[in-house]
C-alpha cells in the first residue's frame, strides 16, 4: 500500500500526543493537519497526565516537531463534529489518528476512508476508560496499551495491537503512567507500518468482553491504595 493521509488530533500538547507524534514522526507517518483542542479540560487533562507521569521525560512541544515540516495546525474549542468537520471534510483522508482526547462520537468516526484509530494507555478488553495504569494495580490487572479502531463506545473498537509492559519491583505509579505512555506511542507507530504494509487485515479482530466495567477517573482513596501495592510489591504482575 502507502503511507495513509492522516488527521491527528490531541487535547493542545497534552503529553500523550506529544509522544505519539514524536514516534509516527519517526517512520515517516506525517499528518496532513493537525488539530488540537484548546479548552479548559485540555488544560486540565494535560496538567493532570504530567502529573502523573511527573519525574519522567516529556517529547517536544507539537510546534517544536512539526516546525520545519510544514504541517497545518488548527485549533478548536472541542473535537465535535461541527468544528472539525469543516476542516477534513474536503481532505479524502485514509484515517484520523487520535492522540489524546476526550471521547469523540459522531460524524467524525465514519469520515475516513480505513478508520479511526486510537491508542489505550491500557490492556483491552481487559481494562477500559480512564486511569487504567492505577485500576490496573488495584484490580490486579497486567499494565499494558493497546491500539484500536474508534467507535461510539468507549475504548470497545476492534483491536489492531496491544502489548504488555514488563512491570519491575522498585517501579512507580508515574513510571508505569509513563511506560504505557510511552508504549501507546510506539503501538501507533508499529500499527500505520503495517498500514502502510497492507497487513490491517490479518491484524484486525474484535476486542471481545470484558469481565471489568469502564474504569472511571481513579480518586485519591484508590491512588493512595495503588501507590501502597506498588510500594510493598504486592501487585501480581511483577517480571521480576
Amino acid at each position: 500500500m502507502a503511507k495513509p493521509k492522516f488527521a491527528f488530533l490531541l487535547l493542545k500538547e497534552h503529553p500523550y500526543g506529544r509522544e505519539m507524534l514524536r514516534q509516527i514522526l519517526s517512520e515517516g507517518f506525517i499528518p496532513s493537519i493537525i488539530i488540537e483542542e484548546d479548552s479548559e479540560i485540555a488544560d486540565e487533562e494535560r496538567e493532570k497526565f504530567l502529573k502523573r507521569i511527573e519525574g519522567n521525560p516529556i517529547a517536544p512541544s507539537i510546534q517544536e516537531q512539526v516546525k520545519e515540516l510544514g504541517i497545518k495546525i488548527e485549533s478548536v474549542a472541542i473535537h465535535n463534529s461541527q468544528q472539525v468537520m469543516p476542516m477534513i471534510k474536503d481532505s479524502e483522508l485514509d484515517l484520523i489518528v487520535f492522540g489524546g482526547t476526550r471521547i469523540i462520537r459522531g460524524e467524525i468516526l465514519d469520515l475516513p476512508k480505513d478508520g479511526v484509530i486510537n491508542s489505550h494507555p491500557g490492556l483491552l478488553p481487559e481494562c477500559r476508560g480512564s486511569a487504567s495504569p492505577a485500576w490496573s494495580v488495584y484490580h490486579d490487572i497486567p499494565i499494558g496499551s493497546s491500539t484500536h479502531f474508534c467507535d461510539n463506545g468507549i475504548d470497545t473498537g476492534h483491536l489492531l495491537l496491544r502489548r504488555e509492559v514488563l512491570v519491575k519491583r522498585g517501579m512507580t505509579y508515574e513510571d508505569l503512567c509513563y511506560e504505557t505512555l510511552l508504549l501507546a506511542g510506539i503501538l501507533m507507530k508499529e500499527a500505520l507500518m503495517a498500514y502502510d504494509e497492507g497487513r490491517w487485515s490479518e491484524l484486525r479482530r474484535p476486542q471481545g468482553e470484558s469481565e471489568n466495567p469502564t474504569f472511571r477517573n481513579a480518586p485519591e482513596e484508590i491512588l493512595k491504595i495503588v501507590k501502597q501495592k506498588l510500594s510493598d510489591e504486592t501487585y501480581r504482575h511483577y517480571v521480576d
